[in-house]
């Protein structure tokens, strides 16, 4: 399903997926996940892709779930948003992404799946499932301890607040740090040096990389969704997006009620 929101493009036997949806700070609606699912299946059975670049613009990446377009989805089916998180986890291709400006929620967590990430310096990445009566997703609570350490993984996930480039690329989920003006061609440049690579070879050593703890992060995705769905319809939760979207602090006196 074609998406306004997508923008594709093949390229040096690159795919770039590009979230184009500036009016509404790159948020990503049902129609967005699908396209971005459907082009990661593309990629992956097309020979004459090789590698997937993941980007914004300069200085915008992604605001996250469209909230609005999150809570309106059909209850009868699962989130899109949780079928593209499953299949970016086990996508066989490299993967680079090229960050600039915010990269909130899901626009950090999809980052964990990809192979290289650039960042600019301007970029500013948030965890912010615990603000919105939720918890991680997409196995950012296997993954996050396991490359940034319990104390980082702690700070980022269970106070939530925003963080720069460089704690991002201490906490491993950044591999380097540019200007603005230089991150998006540097991260078509890492994205054509790995195209040039034999394929089999690209795909045989990232299997080989992950095999260790694959097995683990899909186990962690599946345990994260169950507990991700149950508090979404807790009384907190509830009132945190409703008072997201009627611009109005939320009713604290719910956020101690325990299951």
């Amino acid at each position: 399903m074609p998406s306004e929101h997508i923008q594709q493009q093949i390229q040096d036997r690159i795919l770039i997926l590009e979230i184009s949806r500036r009016d509404r700070k790159n948020a990503l609606n049902q129609a967005a996940y699908i396209a971005l699912i459907e082009g990661l299946d593309e990629a992956e059975i097309n020979s004459d892709i090789s590698v997937v670049l993941i980007k914004g613009q300069h200085d915008l990446f992604s605001s996250g779930n469209d909230i609005k377009d999150f809570l309106n989805r059909d209850p009868n089916q699962e989130p899109k948003g949780r079928v593209f998180l499953k299949r970016i986890a086990r996508f066989r291709k490299p993967i680079v992404a090229a960050v600039g400006g915010d990269a909130v929620g899901i626009g950090t967590t999809l980052l964990l799946h990809c192979d290289f990430v650039l960042a600019a310096n301007n970029a500013r990445f948030q965890l912010s499932f615990v603000n919105l009566g939720l918890c991680p997703e997409g196995g950012s609570s296997y993954l996050l301890p396991l490359i940034a350490g319990s104390k980082l993984a702690n700070e980022l996930l269970l106070i939530g607040k925003p963080f720069d480039a460089q704690i991002a690329k201490n906490a491993g989920i950044v591999s380097s740090i540019w200007t603005p003006e230089e991150v998006m061609e540097q991260a078509h440049q890492l994205a054509k040096e790995l195209a040039d690579k034999p394929l089999d070879a690209l795909l045989t050593t990232k299997a080989l990389l992950k095999k260790s703890f694959q097995s683990h992060l899909n186990q962690t995705i599946d345990e994260e969704l169950v507990e991700f769905s149950r508090l979404l319809n807790t009384p907190a939760s509830t009132e945190i997006m409703s008072a997201f979207l009627e611009k109005r602090p939320p009713d604290k006196s719910t956020f101690n009620l325990m299951k």
